[in-house]
Parts: structure tokens; C-alpha cells; sequence
């Protein structure tokens, strides 16, 4: 591995370790996110990991942040055991809350209970945050389940709706606008400013979503109101 550092700003660099996404670049991040905030320690501004690279703030000057880059990722390797946390995520999967379910069902040429099988069976890593605090880019999906984001945003995402944007999946944790195409709902709390962090996922942990019933779901404190009624 070759990591090229990129100038986004006078005091960020961009650590580019890959070209394309996939699951298999999340330990090196993770590996390399430790070895940076080790070797920057107080100087650390900020470090943003993504799908294939991780921005680095920091206090030092240019040339002496990419010295202390080169330096901190000599002989990187992915570490067995720094991978993130688990997360087993309930979704209730129907179109009244997943308008979407039964569109992609037709698209795919699978059954609304094959989509919820296909999307539910996987374990995806958490790649990025972004676009909300605490909304959290997982994937990738089964290629059958991959589509577009819709054409026209909605203007408001119900809190929680799950959804599926190309190979991606997320989970909206307020209501916002978007243009994933949505599942199901979720009653877990993905942003919470008590919550040490604010934010249940962050990048490398791993996510299961988990179908449950509507009895369920309620029970766990789902909001059931139709998406319709957040248009």
C-alpha cells in the first residue's frame, strides 16, 4: 500500500488509501486512524474517516503533518482487533413507513418478504458519517437490491426510515430531507446528544438490521405513522 496526501486546506491533508469502495478497506482505516491519533496526539484538530481515504486536521505545519503521516503509517497493516462495535438494528419492513418495499420488489423480481431477506441477512460495515450528524453510510447490498435515489427528493424522511441508495444503506435519524429509497423504520435512536459520542454508529463498527412485527416495533417506542404524513 502506497497512501498519497492530498492539500484540502492550510491545515488539512487528505490520506488517500484506496481508489474504490469496498468492505474490505475498513480494518486498513481503521488501523491507520489509530496509528494518526496516536502520532498527532494533542496536535489532532480533527480526523474523518471515509470510504477510502481519512482527512486530517491538525496544528502542525504542512510539511512536518505529512512527515508525521509517512511516519505513523510506515508498515501499516490491518490490526484483528480494532474493528468496531456490533449493532443489531430492529426494523419494521412495510410500505406504509417503506414506500419503496414494493417498487423495488417489482424492479428486482423478487417478493416483498425476499427484499426484506436480502437487505436484512447481511452484516455491513459502517463506512462513513455524514450528510446528518449520526447518519451513518453502510453497505453494500446485494446487487439485486441496488437502485437509484429517487429522482425528486422527499422534502421530510420520517425519523429512523431505512433505506437504499445504489449499494448503500442507512438509517435517517431525525426527520430530514432525502432521496434514499425507503424500506422500513427503525425505532432505535441513532443521534442523541446525551449520548457519549451523540452518535450510536461510527465508522468501522458493524450493522445487522433485524425485522421485527409492528406489535414489535411499537413496543420498542416506533413512530407507525405513514411516511406520507412527514410529505
Amino acid at each position: 500500500m502506497n497512501p498519497r496526501i492530498e492539500v484540502v486546506a492550510i491545515d488539512s491533508l487528505m490520506v488517500r488509501l484506496f481508489d474504490a469502495i469496498d468492505e474490505a478497506n475498513m480494518p486498513w482505516i481503521l488501523a491507520a486512524s489509530q496509528r494518526l491519533r496516536a502520532a498527532f496526539g494533542a496536535h489532532l484538530i480533527d480526523l474523518v474517516p471515509s470510504y477510502t481515504t481519512l482527512m486530517l486536521q491538525s496544528d502542525l505545519a504542512p510539511a512536518l503533518a505529512r512527515a508525521r503521516i509517512d511516519q505513523a503509517l510506515a508498515g501499516l497493516a490491518p490490526d484483528a482487533g480494532s474493528s468496531g462495535r456490533r449493532h443489531e438494528i430492529p426494523v419494521w419492513y412495510h410500505p406504509s413507513v417503506g414506500p419503496e418495499l414494493p417498487l423495488l420488489a417489482a424492479r428486482s423480481g423478487l417478493s416483498e418478504q425476499e427484499v426484506v431477506q436480502l437487505h436484512s441477512e447481511r452484516e455491513y460495515p459502517v463506512f462513513a458519517l455524514g450528510f446528518a450528524p449520526g447518519f451513518g453510510f453502510m453497505g453494500l447490498v446485494d446487487e439485486r437490491l441496488a437502485t437509484p435515489r429517487l429522482s425528486t427528493p422527499r422534502k421530510r424522511v420520517a425519523a429512523g426510515s431505512v433505506g437504499i441508495a445504489e449499494r448503500q444503506t442507512a438509517a435517517y435519524p431525525a426527520v430530514s430531507p432525502g432521496g434514499w429509497n425507503l424500506l422500513g423504520r427503525t425505532p432505535v435512536r441513532l443521534f442523541d446528544r446525551e449520548r457519549d459520542g451523540y452518535s450510536l454508529l461510527q465508522p468501522g463498527d458493524r450493522v445487522r438490521f433485524v425485522a421485527v412485527s409492528h406489535a414489535e416495533f411499537i413496543a420498542l417506542g416506533g413512530d407507525d405513522h405513514p411516511q406520507e404524513a412527514y410529505a
